[in-house]
C-alpha cells in the first residue's frame, strides 16, 4: 500500500488517539515511546508533537520508507515484533495500535512455534524485555464478539485459536488492486486481561474503542476493538 495506507478512513483519527494515549499512559516530555507496527509513522509523528521521544518500528520496508519521507527527523527501525532490535530496558512505554504487531502472529505466522505457545505471548515477552521497570503499555486488539457477528463472505473464524481469516483487496498509491489474505488473532476482554496478567502486566484499563474515538467506555460486544492499558509489575 505504501502511502495509500493513510487514505483509509481508520487512519483519520490519529491526533485524537495520540492525545488520549499521552494522557492514559501519563507520558511526559522526553520519554522514549516505541510504536510497534508503526506503518507510515502516523502515531509517531503525532506523539512527537506532544514532546515525547518516539521510535517507530515496522516489518515493512515500504512503510518505513514512507515514514522517513514524511518525518526524516524521527527514528524508524525495521524489525519483527517477535525479535525486537532494541536493547533491554531502554523504553519507557510501548504502543501497538490497529494490530501493528500484537494480534498478527497467529495463523501461518505461528508455524514453527512449540505446541502450547501462545503467539502473541512471544510479542509481549519482547515488549517486557525492552521496557524499563514499571514501563507502560497500550495496545489494541480485535474483538472476538465483533468478528464472529460480522463475518463476511469468504471469511472464517477459528474458534480454537481465536484467529480471523479474511480475504481482502488493498490498493497501491496509483490505485492498482491486489488481493490479500489476513490472519488476525481476536480477543474477549477476559482473555486479554488474563494474557497481559500472565505476561507480567497490571491492567489499569480495558475499554471499547473505535478509530479516532478512544475513550474509557466499558467493553461491549458491539465495538470492533478493545484498548488495554497497563504497567509492568517489575
Amino acid at each position: 500500500m505504501g502511502a495509500a495506507y493513510e487514505r483509509y478512513s481508520f487512519t483519520k483519527g490519529t491526533a485524537q488517539e495520540a492525545a488520549f494515549l499521552v494522557e492514559a499512559l501519563a507520558l511526559t516530555p522526553g520519554e522514549r515511546v516505541l510504536d510497534l507496527g508503526c506503518a507510515t509513522g502516523r502515531h509517531v509523528r503525532a506523539l512527537a508533537g506532544h514532546g515525547v521521544a518516539p521510535i517507530g518500528l515496522d516489518v515493512s520496508a515500504r512503510f518505513l520508507a514512507v515514514a522517513a519521507e514524511e518525518a526524516p527527523e524521527l527514528p524508524f527501525v525495521r524489525g519483527d515484533a517477535r525479535n525486537l532490535p532494541i536493547a533491554d530496558g531502554t523504553v519507557d512505554a510501548v504502543v501497538s495500535l490497529c494490530q501493528g504487531g500484537f494480534g498478527l502472529t497467529g495463523g501461518p505466522a505461528a508455524a514453527g512455534l512449540a505446541a502450547g505457545v501462545e503467539p502473541d505471548e512471544v510479542v509481549l515477552a519482547e515488549l517486557s524485555r525492552v521496557l524499563r521497570p514499571g514501563g507502560r503499555l497500550a495496545l489494541t486488539a480485535f474483538s472476538s464478539y465483533f468478528a464472529v457477528r460480522d463475518l463476511g463472505d469468504g471469511e472464517d473464524f477459528d474458534a480454537g485459536s481465536g484467529v480471523l481469516h479474511e480475504h481482502t483487496v488493498v490498493h497501491d498509491p496509483e490505485g492498482h488492486p491486489a488481493e490479500q489474505e489476513l490472519w488476525t488473532t481476536c480477543y474477549t476482554p477476559r482473555e486479554l486481561r488474563l494474557l497481559l496478567d500472565r505476561c507480567g502486566f497490571s491492567v489499569a484499563g480495558l475499554w471499547s474503542v473505535r478509530p479516532g474515538r478512544y475513550g474509557r467506555d466499558d467493553p461491549t460486544v458491539d465495538s470492533p476493538e478493545y484498548l488495554a492499558v497497563g504497567r509492568m509489575r517489575r
